[in-house]
């Protein structure tokens, strides 16, 4: 059995990277995409070039069926392997056209605009806090509020400028509470470069610091705050995206413009928010009922 950071050793493993960079995927993608054939390599316990069609078609099985991996985990297996086969070996084997995974049907959670406040109350820490309210009030992703820079805040427009997935980039609004937020916050730190840089352990590092906060710092901050209140939903960092985009929605906001704000490229992908709320059949049987009082 060889060491385990021998994928990473590999001329293929560079070769992939590569061509993730090239196909403009997203670093958090890269990774995931990574993974999924760290995982394959590790599994035959050889290089992906001495893998074979049979070899490819009974790992699949295994994940699935032995493994019993989610939908979505298959999924993000199958991408990446099919990436690196397709991209980098220049396969074309069946196997590859076949491989898919069921999507699961489930709705993402919701929080009401009052356990929002509720999660945001329990957030004792200024970094946190002020990242925690930029993610719901724009509807950004948990990397994409980490990414953002001092030249992204546009207060004379009130817009944010985000460096979304793909390298796709946006403009957002930005509300003037979250904007004088923002503000307030970067004055106890004034990193040239980043909004919210890596504070580091002493709580000193902000003002030269050439990182962002972690991932995990911020997911923990979540939970601890989600904890404390006794709200029992399923709720991530990323439930206040969805929050965001459902509230708006209620609130009467057309649903390109949401489309717009959330950063995707696909309107079905935005309108899965229209099950997230029966304000719009609500109003449509008033107005029905009204249209029809004359008949």
């Amino acid at each position: 059995m060889k060491n385990k950071y021998w994928w990473f050793e590999t001329e293929w493993h560079k070769k992939m990277v590569k061509a993730l960079r090239v196909a403009g995927m997203g670093e958090r993608t890269q990774e995931t995409y990574v993974r999924a054939m760290r995982k394959l390599s590790e599994f035959y316990d050889k290089t992906p070039d001495k893998i074979s069609e049979e070899e490819l078609v009974e790992y699949f099985l295994h994940c699935q069926e032995v493994i019993e991996w989610s939908p979505a985990t298959m999924r993000i297996c199958y991408s990446g392997v099919k990436f690196f086969f397709i991209n980098v070996l220049k396969r074309k084997w069946h196997t590859l056209k076949l491989a898919k995974a069921k999507r699961e049907k489930r709705l993402p959670a919701i929080l009401s605009r009052e356990e929002v406040r509720k999660i945001l109350s329990q957030v004792n820490t200024p970094h946190n806090y002020a990242y925690l309210q930029t993610v719901y009030s724009c509807g950004l992703r948990l990397q994409e509020a980490l990414d953002l820079e001092v030249s992204d805040i546009d207060g004379k427009r009130n817009m944010i400028h985000v460096h979304g997935k793909g390298a796709r980039q946006r403009y957002v609004p930005l509300p003037k509470a979250t904007y004088h937020l923002l503000r307030k916050y970067w004055s106890t730190h004034k990193n040239k470069k980043l909004i919210f840089p890596a504070v580091g352990r002493g709580h000193n590092k902000g003002p030269v610091s050439k990182i962002p906060m972690s991932i995990g710092g911020v997911q923990g901050a979540f939970r601890r705050a989600k904890f404390g209140t006794g709200i029992q939903k399923r709720a991530s960092i990323h439930t206040l995206r969805h929050s965001y985009a459902t509230h708006l929605l209620e609130a009467g906001v057309n649903l390109r413009v949401i489309q717009k704000n959330l950063g995707h490229s696909n309107i079905e992908t935005t309108m899965i928010y229209l099950h997230l709320t029966n304000k719009g059949m609500e109003d449509a049987y008033h107005i029905i009922d009204s249209l029809m009082k004359e008949v």
